[in-house]
């Protein structure tokens, strides 16, 4: 057997059933970002994430654009759980023949991206690599009642997102902004049931969210906001990388945050009990049953 056979997620798996947890962990892997025990009102949130050359980004791209796509992953990754962003170090692995003007562009974009969002980088490490990499490790902190995890969905939740999905690969994947200002007015004035940041696709992604609440759902094509760039909504709910949030509220909460005019947020769908599957119902007002497909790096 290979890598091949069993793919990503076969080999998350693999390696969650070797882990063992002490009392110090509230919620190990499997989410956004692992949370553990912190002070008497908030939990930390700690999170990590890799991006290479030639997945994650082209070897042409602007290395500026480089070193902030790599710092916001991470940023969206703790807004995804609703919490703050405060300290990272970052790791890097370099070709010898890396010229030290490009360097230095990504040292900008690391750093310009930090200050923005007030985050400490505070150390890391340097190897020489074939291919440019880039490993961000990020510390946070979330007040308990307003941690947003996958597994809080619940029938008759709305399904919200914030942006539009789609095309992200022609630009946007090097040049989002991480949503942690919606994020956190999400947590601060609504009750959010469950909530992920949309990198691998947005069905995958959903995926994460029915599976780890036992529920399922229904998505209205017609509500799918698209991006000038998608080409349709099946490119749309598979390709990934906009770094949108998805989330899950009560229809009561739902209302009231649809009525909120800080920021846009837009119901795409509903949760449903856990035979429905994953639906979608098209312009037609057919249904279609959706596969969990995105992403997958192997």
């Amino acid at each position: 057997m290979r890598l091949k056979d069993i793919g990503e997620f076969g080999l998350i798996q693999r390696f969650q059933k070797k882990i063992s947890l002490n009392s110090s962990v509230v919620k190990g892997s499997g989410d956004d970002c692992a949370v553990l025990k912190f002070n008497k009102g908030s939990y930390q949130l700690f999170t990590c994430d890799m991006i290479m050359e030639g997945v994650d980004f082209f070897k042409t791209a602007d290395f500026r654009l480089v070193g902030r796509k790599a710092l916001a992953i991470s940023i969206s990754d703790i807004a995804a759980c609703g919490g703050i962003p405060k300290h990272a170090v970052v790791a890097l692995g370099l070709p010898r023949n890396t010229r030290v003007g490009q360097i230095d562009r990504l040292a900008k974009g690391l750093f310009d991206l930090a200050r923005k969002f007030n985050i400490n980088i505070v150390g890391g490490d340097i190897s020489t690599s074939s291919k440019l990499i880039l490993d961000v490790s990020m510390l946070g902190v979330v007040e308990k009642n307003k941690l947003c995890l996958r597994q809080g969905a619940r029938a008759g939740d709305m399904i919200m997102v914030t942006g539009e999905f789609g095309g992200a690969i022609k630009g946007k994947h090097l040049k989002f902004t991480p949503r942690l200002k919606e994020a956190r007015f999400l947590v601060n004035n609504f009750k959010i049931n469950a909530m992920i940041d949309v990198s691998d696709g947005l069905g995958q992604d959903l995926g994460h969210i029915l599976k780890q609440s036992s529920v399922g759902a229904v998505l209205y094509e017609s509500l799918i906001p698209l991006s000038k760039q998608a080409l349709d909504t099946e490119e749309a709910l598979g390709s990934g990388e906009e770094f949108e949030l998805l989330f899950t509220a009560s229809r009561g909460q739902a209302s009231k945050i649809i009525k909120s005019v800080k920021y846009r947020f837009k119901v795409i769908g509903e949760i449903m009990p856990e035979s429905f599957g994953l639906r979608l119902i098209n312009y037609k007002n057919k249904y279609s049953k959706l596969k969990f497909r995105g992403f997958k790096h192997f």
